[in-house]
C-alpha cells in the first residue's frame, strides 16, 4: 500500500494565525456543499486550528454571514 504525502495544515502553510469569522470565503472552503464543517481527516487542518475554525463558523452562522443549511 503506497503512503500518501501527509496533508499540511492550510493555516500554518499560509501563515494565518487567527481565523476571522467575518471572512466568509475562507470559511466556505472548509464546509461541505450542505453547509457542514469538514472533519480534520479530510482537510488536514491541525487540531488547534480546527477548534478555531469551528468556533468561527458557528459565530458566522449566528451573525448571518453563513447559512446554517445550504440547499
Amino acid at each position: 500500500m503506497a503512503d500518501r504525502p501527509k496533508k499540511r495544515c492550510y493555516f500554518r502553510a499560509n501563515k494565518i494565525y487567527y481565523i476571522d469569522y467575518k471572512d466568509a470565503n475562507l470559511l466556505k472552503r472548509f464546509l461541505t456543499d450542505r453547509g457542514k464543517i469538514l472533519p480534520r481527516r479530510i482537510t488536514g487542518v491541525s487540531s488547534f486550528f480546527q477548534r478555531q475554525l469551528s468556533v468561527a463558523v458557528k459565530r458566522a452562522r449566528a451573525a448571518g454571514i453563513l447559512p446554517y443549511v445550504m440547499e
